[in-house]
């Protein structure tokens, strides 16, 4: 049995946004950078709340952020 997947493109993201550290991102949303840290190297998965809160501040679709990809039965 495979396991679910959620990719993300956060790194791109804030390389996009002016070059935006992990620090400032964890400002914008409300976390620690360590957070930050493990939701971009995707060891944890946020909330949905925290997700949405990520996509505002990049101004971009919950979808051009996080992309959800099933694991085979």
């Amino acid at each position: 049995m495979s396991k679910n997947k959620i990719r993300n493109n956060i790194r791109k993201l804030r390389f996009n946004c002016h070059e935006m550290t992990q620090q400032e991102l964890a400002d914008k949303i409300g976390v620690t950078r360590q957070t930050v840290l493990a939701i971009e190297s995707a060891k944890y998965s946020p909330s949905l709340e925290l997700a949405f809160r990520m996509a505002t501040v990049f101004n971009v679709p919950l979808e051009d952020v996080f992309q959800y990809e099933p694991g085979e039965s």
